[in-house]
């Protein structure tokens, strides 16, 4: 994370914490007058993110899916490499299914916080309750007959299965017209964060309306919901993260202490900076200390950098989880597999941007595949900064992880 990013977040979270408190602070009479005006600027910021995010998602999944298949191509550590980053993020995704819910049931979220935001909510008598979802009609949404159609309605699966599928096809042009392709997309990618960037400058703006909102609805209240959603958020990761560790051990055959020392360094860069990047050659000298052969290490860990992004998963997913614990929903079991094909597809889109952008970027398909509102996502993001610290521990962690794996056949078993 960079120092502009930094500003933007620290000035989000600021106006965040400024328009809770107002919000809280004003006597009903002032506040329940004001409620629309609010509303009305929240929202208006909101739905102008909401315009790029699927010309965004077109952009980075077909850049994405171009730009992995074409790495694939660099032999069988390649192949097997990505082969791997697949499974875990399947298994990312899995433990934040299995963890979340068992967490909210044990510990669920200020039930008077939640009510008043929930009970303010246009969604609310909509979203409350147990989706029931039709396996006939969920298998064909995935292949949309007109996808202008599903553009203009907004339905992202089906918008992700096309493009994808279109990726892959462009894969099989010739190299010219591929790149042809490839150039457009990455150029509605580019366009679409530059706008993303202007519509961030009016963040402050944006989401001080919304904690404003927040705050008349759900009063002081609203300070223990997020910071009982930054909780979830955090132990969910960090579970995630202690798991990576045996994973390691067992399929990478090396000692505990050998792989907790050598990934230490990583870990510490990550932290301090919140860039997978950034903490790379740290990450190299931690593949040096357990003795992985170069030829697996040069070719994997800049791939792993580059796309791999374990937490996303598992971060995302148990977002829009939160999000349908508050409104009182229950999910059926192909809620969960469209969650999960939605989170593995912003898990390879997405990787390398700032978390601002692929917060909503990444989880309102997965909103949208579980019939979960989108109208707190935006407060939600304002704290996403101590999430976020986890999200690049676990990343530098898990590359690592898969590189000793993919190494075990050649490395040395190390016992520390």
């Amino acid at each position: 994370m960079n120092l502009t990013q930094m500003n933007t977040t620290g000035r989000i979270f600021l106006a965040l914490l400024a328009g809770l408190v107002v919000g809280a602070l004003l006597p009903a009479d002032l506040g329940k007058p004001l409620l629309p005006i609010t509303d009305a600027i929240g929202n208006l910021w909101l739905q102008a993110l909401q315009m790029t995010i699927i010309p965004l998602i077109a952009g980075l999944l077909f850049t994405g899916i171009a730009q992995s298949v074409g790495q694939a191509g660099g032999g069988k550590v390649t192949g097997r490499a990505l082969l791997a980053f697949f499974l875990l993020l399947v298994f990312s995704a899995l433990w934040s299914m299995f963890f979340v819910p068992l967490l909210l049931e044990w510990w669920p979220a200020p039930a008077q916080a939640a009510a008043s935001i929930i009970a303010g909510s246009a969604d609310a008598a909509v979203a409350t309750g147990d989706i029931k979802i039709d396996l006939g009609k969920w298998l064909l949404s995935l292949v949309p007959a007109n996808v202008f159609d599903s553009l203009a309605k907004g339905d992202m699966l089906p918008v992700v299965t096309f493009v994808a599928v279109f990726a892959l096809a462009a894969t099989r042009l010739e190299d010219e017209r591929r790149l042809r392709l490839v150039g457009l997309f990455d150029a509605v990618k580019d366009a679409m964060l530059v706008l993303v960037g202007w519509i961030f400058v009016a963040a402050p703006v944006g989401v001080f309306a919304l904690a404003v909102s927040v705050g008349i609805k759900a009063g002081l209240g609203a300070f223990g919901l997020l910071g009982h959603y930054i909780a979830v958020l955090v132990l969910v990761q960090v579970g995630l993260i202690i798991l990576v560790y045996p994973l390691a051990v067992v399929f990478g055959r090396v000692g505990p202490l050998a792989f907790a020392r050598a990934v230490l360094p990583a870990q510490a860069v990550a932290v301090s900076t919140q860039s997978s990047i950034a903490s790379l050659p740290a990450i190299y000298d931690g593949a040096e200390r357990l003795g992985l052969p170069e030829t697996t290490t040069r070719v994997v860990l800049p791939l792993a950098v580059s796309i791999f992004r374990i937490t996303s998963p598992c971060a995302n997913i148990a977002v829009v989880l939160y999000v349908g614990h508050l409104y009182g929903m229950d999910h059926t079991a192909l809620a969960f597999l469209g969650a999960l094909l939605a989170a593995l597809v912003a898990a390879v889109s997405t990787g390398g941007l700032p978390g601002s952008i692929t917060f909503l970027a990444a989880c309102v398909p997965i909103a949208n595949a579980m019939g979960v509102p989108i109208a707190v996502l935006p407060v939600l993001l304002a704290v996403e900064l101590v999430p976020d610290v986890f999200r690049t521990l676990g990343n530098v962690t898990a590359d690592l992880a898969v590189t000793t794996i993919l190494s075990r056949d050649r490395a040395k078993s190390i016992r520390g």
